[in-house]
């Protein structure tokens, strides 16, 4: 009886690390900040070993992955600490882009914004040149150029340059601020900052160029180099993926899994669309121009082929009177 009273006391007492996972509730409190809405610390049960067991499925496995891994360095940082003013201003950027704006430029002439466009691509130079300097301090930077990038298509629109709103192009500037709000809150340095400091130096030159197209035609008939910007994007996937797929294979390596497979997801998505982008530009637009070009220097020829003799013979003649008349005239 004694032994059994003692191992009930045993079970029924709370363990000091359950205790201390009540003591810090606002851990728990912080995912209301990430995901807007209420969650129930009750979820969790936790073992001897203090590690939470999910009751209630998938979504607890989340959430708790989201509480317990963010960077309590950049947790109070401007659109850092919590996902929902992102996702506001993504939401209004979509809207924008995709219904309000071209609505309301329906009716309306395009603005210009050249002086805007330089200043803007020239600030983004700047930041980009930043960036790839110190990536490792600069992750947040990097979060913030992705939201001002947002501009780029708003620019789009103002101008009435709606055929540039492609699926890439918006597909690449909404999910590029969720993997930077990604990367400050829990990853904030190490493996996965290589995709930074690579994309910042593309962007050197892609806002450069940018800057440049903005001044005019003066400037523009000198920029032959657009197609090796995409070029660039696409050789900047490649490295991506292979950086970020090896991680699957490295027992020791600590970064997590599930996030490096997300990120090689995403870069094989963009290989392929850029790629995609590059063949229907480039490739398939410059056969089609070659094709146009010998098709109408054949039917050239055979113009001339299928002229009568007589009548090349009278246009001879009136060549040579015409000549005389001429000297004549002089």
């Amino acid at each position: 009886l004694e032994a059994h009273s003692s191992r009930e006391a045993t079970r029924c007492a709370p363990s000091p690390v359950v205790c201390s996972k009540r003591a810090s509730s606002e851990e728990h409190r912080d995912l209301a900040s990430v995901f807007g809405h209420c969650f129930d610390q009750r979820s969790f049960r936790m073992n001897a070993e203090g590690m939470g067991e999910p009751s209630s499925g998938m979504l607890d496995r989340v959430m708790k992955f989201f509480v317990d891994n963010q960077d309590e360095r950049t947790k109070e940082w401007f659109l850092s600490g919590s996902m929902t003013p992102l996702i506001m201003i993504l939401v209004t950027y979509l809207y924008f882009c995709l219904y309000a704006g071209p609505r309301y430029m329906a009716k309306r002439k395009p603005f210009k914004l050249e002086n805007v466009l330089i200043a803007y691509n020239a600030v983004q130079v700047l930041l980009s040149v930043v960036l790839v300097y110190e990536m490792a301090r600069a992750v947040w930077m990097y979060y913030m150029c992705k939201v001002v990038e947002l501009l780029d298509t708003v620019f789009f629109v103002l101008r009435k340059k709606q055929n540039q709103v492609s699926f890439l192009h918006v597909y690449h500037h909404t999910l590029m601020p969720v993997c930077g709000f990604i990367g400050v809150k829990y990853f904030a340095g190490g493996h996965g900052t290589l995709l930074g400091v690579i994309n910042s130096f593309i962007h050197v030159c892609m806002y450069a160029y940018y800057m440049l197209a903005a001044m005019g035609p003066k400037v523009q008939k000198y920029l032959w180099w657009k197609r090796y910007l995409t070029v660039m994007q696409i050789v900047q996937f490649i490295i991506v993926f292979f950086h970020t797929v090896q991680v699957q294979f490295q027992p020791s390596c600590g970064y997590p899994k599930s996030i490096a497979a997300l990120l090689t997801l995403n870069a094989g998505l963009f290989i392929y669309m850029f790629s995609s982008f590059y063949v229907h530009s480039y490739i398939r637009k410059s056969n089609a121009a070659s094709k146009r070009l010998a098709r109408a220097g054949e039917e050239n020829n055979n113009q001339l082929e299928c002229k009568p003799k007589d009548a090349v013979e009278v246009n001879a003649r009136s060549e040579v009177a015409a000549g005389g008349q001429v000297k004549k005239d002089l």
